[in-house]
């Protein structure tokens, strides 16, 4: 990881500049390149490796399958999203619950919308949820997993720290990461609602739904990002009822 600061600038990206994968339970939207989507010069910012926008029909999600050396966060926006790993951890993720998954050496899960309701009828709705990756600091460590509430902290409109690494949070995160360089945090805000965006090497900017004005920039809309190069701090008012997922990083991969 390199903790030089990179030349000062702002980056937008369109929600329809997205690579798409649509098959017949999944509509999968990547904010870097993915899978078979191969894009040299867009492979990450800052620490930040995967930022997908994934919506699983009911009766449907993913199998078990594995992963290695990862910090993978889910925030779900809509739905409900159900986990299960190799480690014997298991959940149910809806909005508001802050999940981290360390794959670390090597680990197996697998993310279904196959919920059921208390009297016993599947839960009918499509999940929509935001997948994040980040590269941990050291290879090789155990496997893990953390999820905890944090819906009561979002409604009162101010940024969130979701998920850290880095010493400052330590208190103040939701959740932890392997990456002493990195931390997401994430607001909802009301129409006029404001934040003013951490100061940082790398940041990243998605807005998960609604529309918000950044400073300096102008509008962005749902699905768009803003990355963010040699600084933050810019404010960040809401157009309309609004979600946003913010990376601050210190570091980045070297490309």
């Amino acid at each position: 990881m390199d903790p030089i600061v990179g030349t000062p600038g702002v980056d937008i990206r369109r929600a329809g500049e997205r690579f798409t994968t649509k098959i017949n339970w999944l509509d999968s939207k990547h904010s870097f390149s993915f899978g078979h989507h191969r894009d040299r010069t867009n492979t990450h910012h800052g620490v930040l490796l995967v930022n997908n926008d994934d919506t699983v029909l009911p009766a449907s999600g993913f199998e078990t399958h594995p992963h290695r050396d990862m910090e993978i966060v889910t925030w779900v926006l809509g739905g409900s999203l159900v986990h299960h790993d190799s480690t014997g951890h298991s959940g149910i993720i809806t909005p508001g619950l802050a999940q981290r998954m360390s794959a670390g050496t090597g680990i197996s899960h697998s993310e279904k919308n196959d919920s059921w309701t208390l009297d016993g009828r599947q839960h009918r709705d499509p999940v929509h949820f935001i997948q994040m990756w980040v590269v941990p600091d050291t290879p090789g460590i155990s496997p893990g997993y953390e999820q905890m509430e944090i819906g009561a902290d979002l409604d009162t409109g101010v940024l969130v720290t979701v998920a850290a690494g880095m010493d400052r949070y330590a208190d103040a995160s939701a959740i932890r990461i392997r990456n002493a360089h990195a931390a997401l945090h994430a607001a909802r805000l009301e129409p006029g609602g404001s934040v003013t965006l951490p100061d940082a090497p790398w940041i990243h900017l998605f807005v998960a739904r609604g529309a918000v004005d950044l400073e300096g920039c102008g509008p962005l809309g749902e699905g768009d990002a803003a990355r963010l190069t040699g600084g933050g701090g810019h404010q960040l008012t809401a157009v309309d009822s609004a979600e946003v997922l913010v990376w601050e990083m210190h570091a980045t991969l070297a490309t």
